[in-house]
């Protein structure tokens, strides 16, 4: 028995001994997972901010640019975008284009081998429709453009050709006058003042250089220059004849453009393009005769078909010309005088011969203008003088001083 009790207590001892905690289980597997895990929650927060960004980039063009499809060139239309561009050139060029013209001057040849004569074009340039009326319309060009011309056709800005006649030309100031049927004429240029004009005003050339291929060209450029005097020797026979009053201007001026229009930004005609100093070593240099010298011209050739100009009725020879042993024996004229104007003819009834000039005189002042040269003295006579004006001749006559006096007379020669 007390073994069976001892056998009880000693289970039930046992039993209530307090039973040793447990200690858990290491997942071996967690570690091994983790860095998938990471990777995995990396990458998909990168895909997010990409797709977040590619959003935003798809509605502004800030900082992401948006991925372009590949062009398929083979069906790909090229958009064209039509510009109204105006500026204040094109708009003047727009008002006066229509009022410059191309003159082509035809004249009778004969055929080298035979007796057979024909029309052709002698030559080409430009004009400026300035007067409608009635239904005449005039244009002024060049002297040169229409010299010995036969026919005179005139073409248009739109291609229309009629024919022209030549109402006056003037070779001393190289402007002639044309008529033409208004028929077709549907603009004319305004006068501008070409005494107002600045230096590095800009202007506007526009007629045909190079003949009716290149009509209407417009070139643009400044006042270069005003009151230029240019040497010109009108009958080519290599003395100086006349010095031109012209502009100076650095537009392009070629060979047809002679006769055109010279344009200020206010669409007024200031000058009538006339010639360009062609040497190699320049560049830029273009010439116009200004519209203040060439619009009471102009009225003369259109009333009367001429220029009247007073004349004195003689023959004339730069003294610089003679010899100086001719000057002192045969003029005897004294050695401070180096120079004037040598008279070599006097023409019968003329101002001259009344007032008493004679051949071998020296001219050398009329009124209180020196005399110089052939130029100086023409330059005054039909600059300051008119037709019925009196003038003032001081001349030598063997080697003393003598003054004379005459009434200016209507002609065209001396």
């Amino acid at each position: 028995m007390d073994d069976e009790r001892r056998e009880e207590r000693k289970e039930e001892t046992e039993w209530q001994q307090p039973i040793p905690p447990v200690e858990p289980k290491r997942n071996t597997k967690r570690r091994g997972s983790f860095w998938p895990g990471l990777l995995g929650a990396l990458l998909g927060g990168l895909i997010v901010f990409l797709v977040m960004m590619y959003a935003t980039g798809s509605s502004s063009n800030d900082d992401v640019a948006t991925p372009k499809q590949p062009e398929d060139k083979t069906n790909s239309e090229h958009a064209q975008v039509s510009m109204d561009i105006s500026s204040e050139i094109t708009d003047v060029v727009g008002d006066v284009a229509n009022a410059v013209v191309g003159i082509t001057n035809i004249q009778t040849v004969q055929d080298f081998w035979s007796s057979t004569t024909s029309t052709q074009e002698a030559g080409s340039g430009s004009g400026v429709l300035y007067k409608k009326e009635g239904d005449k319309a005039y244009i002024v060009t060049n002297h040169h453009v229409v010299e010995n011309s036969e026919q005179l056709e005139i073409s248009f800005d739109d291609g229309t050709k009629v024919e022209g006649k030549l109402i006056g030309s003037d070779l001393w100031t190289d402007l002639a006058v044309v008529e033409i049927d208004a028929e077709h004429v549907d603009t004319v240029v305004e006068f501008g003042d070409s005494d107002a004009l600045k230096r590095g005003e800009s202007v506007i050339a526009i007629g045909n250089p190079l003949g009716l291929g290149f009509a209407g060209s417009v070139t643009v450029g400044v006042i270069s220059g005003k009151d230029r005097s240019i040497p010109m020797d009108l009958n080519k026979d290599g003395n100086i004849d006349w010095q031109a009053d012209v502009l100076q201007t650095d537009a392009a001026i070629n060979p047809g453009n002679s006769g055109g229009a010279l344009i200020n930004m206010a669409g007024q005609l200031i000058g009538i393009n006339s010639m360009k100093i062609s040497e190699a070593t320049v560049e830029g240099i273009g010439l116009a005769i200004p519209i203040n010298i060439a619009l009471p011209i102009i009225e003369h050739l259109e009333e009367t078909g001429q220029v009247n100009r007073p004349t004195m009725g003689v023959s004339l020879l730069d003294l610089q010309q003679i010899p100086i042993q001719q000057q002192q024996q045969t003029l005897n004229l004294p050695e401070e005088v180096t120079e004037g104007v040598v008279v070599t003819d006097v023409i019968s009834n003329s101002s001259a011969l009344e007032a008493g000039v004679k051949k071998y005189d020296i001219i050398v002042q009329l009124d209180e203008e020196k005399v110089t040269d052939m130029v100086s003295l023409r330059k005054y006579l039909y600059n300051k003088k008119e037709i019925g004006d009196s003038l003032k001749i001081t001349v030598y006559r063997d080697g003393k001083k003598v003054d004379l006096e005459m009434v200016l007379k209507d002609g065209n020669t001396f």
